[in-house]
């Protein structure tokens, strides 16, 4: 059976940094798997 979009968009998980593990907030487009603190702290 088909799965609707809207049920496929429910029941995705939340997305966690790969270096921290904290939850990250989505953003549309965005292919990051580090969260902004992870990053920052990266490219210092």
């Amino acid at each position: 059976m088909v799965q609707s979009p809207v049920e496929f968009f429910q029941t995705i998980s939340i997305k966690v940094c790969s270096v921290c593990g904290q939850h990250m907030d989505e953003q549309a487009e965005s292919y990051m798997m580090e969260c902004d603190r992870c990053l920052a702290q990266s490219e210092e």
